[in-house]
């Protein structure tokens, strides 16, 4: 079992940052994908940023540029940086984490964080 607690949300103001936290329990981290999500109120939930256990990176196209996703396996954390805030990024942010377990995947989530942005 892996417990994951998302932390960072708040309220900010358009053009922004803040710093998401995803901590995570367990010895298995450093072996797993993370990916952020996001939840806007009445849409659907979207993949926002992936980092791999290699450190490869992926975002989707409306967070290019302005969102940066890192990890940090000794502490078995996973950051997102959120600059030039927008509005419409204003969702519930959840981590979500998937390894391999034999020919299947293990998949965890976390209970998310609320981003609101707005004056």
């Amino acid at each position: 079992q892996v417990h994951l607690v998302e932390s960072g949300g708040g309220l900010v103001q358009p053009g922004g940052s803040l710093r998401l936290s995803c901590l995570a329990s367990g010895s298995t981290f450093s072996i797993a994908t993370i990916y952020w999500y996001r939840q806007a109120p009445g849409k659907e939930r979207d993949v926002v940023a992936t980092i791999t256990s290699s450190g490869n990176t992926d975002y989707a196209d409306s967070v290019k540029g302005r969102f940066t996703i890192s990890r940090d396996n000794a502490k078995n954390t996973v950051y997102l940086q959120m600059n030039s805030l927008k509005p419409e990024d204003t969702a519930v942010y959840y981590c979500r984490y998937r390894r391999p377990w034999g020919p299947a995947y293990l998949d965890y989530w976390g209970q998310g964080t609320q981003v609101t942005v707005s004056l």
